[in-house]
């Protein structure tokens, strides 16, 4: 299998109805541009470590989708420590309406994702270099904050309630849950079931647990809604 290759798009077509979205050629086909610029800028760059062509369109694009029915039509959305764009720009892509902004440290990130957005020709999604406590100017300004493979739970609610607009989500997008990373969250008092809402003074947090396709990988959606 090579990326781009009409199999791999099926990979990420087929896979994509687990959670129940509908992939057409055109956004199978931004993934795979997106996909073979990650792998040819990977050598100078050091985006990601994953480059089997199964694993990068399993473990990169269908799991950056796996949030993408709970994310408001029409919000905005700040992807932390975005890296190689997951899974901030495979959700542009197939939610459109939605305007993104991605924030990573490192210039050579942000160089290459700058060049993905205007490859890809997305609107209404920015790339900056930043760090997320120095964002002062966007206090409660989105509506949604994501990270994936972002430093630990409590760091990242850390980082992200200052951002996040009056009732706001913050999903992070995490492997199988561990007692001691609830813990640290403060949430280790609170039963770790898909449909069971725990309630916190600040937010109110939801497990979603799912396995990726043709790897059987489990993974653990966190989303934490914010109050007030």
């Amino acid at each position: 299998m090579q990326i781009g290759s009409t199999e791999w798009e099926d990979v990420i077509i087929k896979g994509a109805e687990i959670f129940d979205l509908q992939i057409g050629a055109k956004e199978a086909g931004q993934f795979s541009t997106h996909a073979g610029e990650l792998i040819k800028w990977n050598s100078k760059t050091n985006l990601t470590a994953i480059t089997d062509p199964l694993e990068v369109a399993v473990k990169h694009f269908l799991d950056s989708l796996a949030p993408a029915r709970i994310i408001p039509a029409g919000s905005s959305m700040l992807d932390i420590g975005s890296g190689g764009g997951f899974p901030g720009i495979p959700l542009k892509v197939v939610l459109p309406s939605v305007s993104v902004s991605l924030v990573d440290s490192s210039r050579k990130k942000i160089s290459f994702l700058k060049h993905v957005i205007r490859t890809l020709g997305l609107e209404s999604i920015n790339a900056c270099q930043a760090r997320v406590e120095n964002l002062s100017e966007n206090r409660e300004r989105f509506d949604v904050v994501i990270c994936r493979a972002f430093s630990s739970l409590d760091k990242f609610v850390e980082l992200a309630l200052p951002v996040l607009a009056e009732n706001g989500i913050m999903i992070a997008l995490k492997g199988k849950m561990s007692y001691n990373e609830t813990e640290s969250a403060g949430l280790s008092d609170k039963k770790k079931r898909c449909d069971i809402i725990a309630s916190e003074p600040l937010y109110n947090i939801e497990y979603i647990t799912y396995s990726l396709p043709y790897i059987d990988s489990e993974r653990t959606l966190m989303i934490m809604r914010r109050n007030h």
